[in-house]
């Protein structure tokens, strides 16, 4: 990587931390940061990579604070942008918000946390469980009786401590897909992709082996097993602690887990998705003095399921007014501020259809609306369901005492970004 320093600045540009891990950067370089940023915001310009003379700014943004790191080489810019966003991880996960209050309040720990983060330019220890086995604190001051580093920095396996002890061992494992779709005025799906990640929560004593066993398509092909009810699995992406080399060979998910709550692996599947909740929209405007929107929804979904927290969000005109709903299911309310109805429904069955009709009067409908009208936004969570039919086969956990744990296993689809544009 070979970052030559960082720095945390303030949102007018002033350095509130500086770390240099190498020397060859001169500190006052960082003056020359906020200007160029600047100049190129006002040119319309503005890259997350700006360069002045030999030296490299590459930067992110995060609350009220500007997190750069330096470089004069021709650095790894990805792994750079991913030590950056580790650094607001494990901030976050100290000071519980991190912001410029948070970085004056917690300046000795945060300099303690930089140089375990990184060493001579290199990332070091980043994960935050380990670190706050002994860079503690209490309030705002930095607890110093653990001297010693623990073993477990050290160590192959350094997400995971020795000696944890469980009177009941168990895992929980989340397969979370959300549901990224956009549908045009005319009903034809534009975007359909489902993003995926595989949750744990681990409560397991010693260091446990763990293997993970899904419906994989590449892995049915592989010991010919018919291919009707896998999965193919595509931008696959692991927690550190999954034994690549094994996933390569065979398929695979081999792991010693980091004790606690983790994603162990996220993809994505581009496959067209029928649209779980269809919504219809009609609106019709009367002597132009009043609109009426009607809003039809559909549960297209298995009629076992049942979508919870559904909320449906319905563009209406900037100018409306003196609103009235009705509604089969669910409530409806109107957010000005956003010129939205919103009408919740707490439980939507599947196959089930429901209406709602919104009326508002229209002060100054003379004047048309030239601006385009927003999509449908769609929110919603299914519980005991994926919309793509992935399933977690098997969870064999071995460990030299021997002991049994058991695996739990839950499966919710959610939506992303789910829109439906209306004519």
């Amino acid at each position: 990587m070979s970052a030559s320093a960082v720095f945390i600045l303030d949102v007018k540009g002033k350095p509130l931390i500086s770390r240099n891990y190498k020397g060859d950067v001169a500190m006052s370089e960082i003056d020359h940061f906020m200007p160029l940023l600047m100049q190129r915001e006002e040119e319309g310009a503005l890259t997350p990579l700006l360069s002045h003379g030999r030296v490299h700014f590459l930067w992110i943004k995060y609350s009220n604070l500007y997190l750069v790191a330096t470089t004069l080489k021709n650095a790894n810019a990805s792994l750079v942008y991913s030590f950056l966003y580790k650094i607001v991880e494990v901030f976050s996960e100290y000071f519980k918000e991190l912001e410029e209050e948070s970085i004056r309040d917690n300046f000795v720990i945060v300099y303690e946390l930089l140089d375990e983060l990184m060493d001579f330019g290199f990332p070091q220890t980043t994960d935050s469980k380990i670190l706050q086995e002994y860079i503690t604190q209490q309030g705002n001051k930095l607890e110093t009786g653990k001297s010693r580093v623990p073993p477990t920095v050290t160590n192959a396996v350094s997400w995971r401590s020795e000696g944890i002890k469980y009177k009941k061992n168990e895992v929980f494992i989340d397969v979370i897909e959300s549901v990224n779709l956009l549908v045009n005025a005319n009903g034809s799906v534009l975007l359909s992709e489902i993003v995926g990640s595989i949750k744990l929560k681990v409560f397991l004593s010693g260091m446990p082996e763990l293997r993970l066993g899904l419906n994989d398509r590449v892995l049915f092909e592989l010991t010919g097993r018919s291919k009707n009810k896998s999965v193919e699995l595509e931008d696959v992406k692991f927690h550190q602690c999954v034994r690549l080399s094994r996933f390569d060979n065979d398929r695979t998910i081999s792991f010693i887990p980091p004790d606690g709550d983790f994603e162990l692996m996220s993809y994505r599947l581009s496959t067209q998705v029928k649209p779980l909740i269809w919504i219809e929209s009609v609106i019709e405007k009367f002597s132009h003095s009043r609109v009426e929107i009607m809003v039809k929804a559909k549960g297209q979904f298995k009629k076992q399921s049942v979508a919870n927290s559904v909320e449906i969000s319905v563009p209406v005109p900037s100018d409306a007014d003196s609103p009235r709903f009705k509604t089969s299911v669910g409530s409806a309310k109107y957010v000005p501020e956003k010129n939205t109805v919103i009408w919740s429904i707490k439980s939507f069955p599947g196959g089930k259809e429901y209406l709602m009709r919104a009326h508002f009067g229209l002060p100054s409908v003379e004047k048309e609306e030239v601006e385009g009208r927003p999509p449908i936004g769609v929110k919603f969570e299914i519980p005991y369901f994926t919309v793509s039919g992935i399933q977690v086969r098997y969870m064999k956990i071995i460990e030299k005492s021997g002991y049994q744990a058991l695996p739990w296993v839950r499966y919710i689809t959610q939506s992303g970004d789910y829109q439906l544009r209306t004519s």
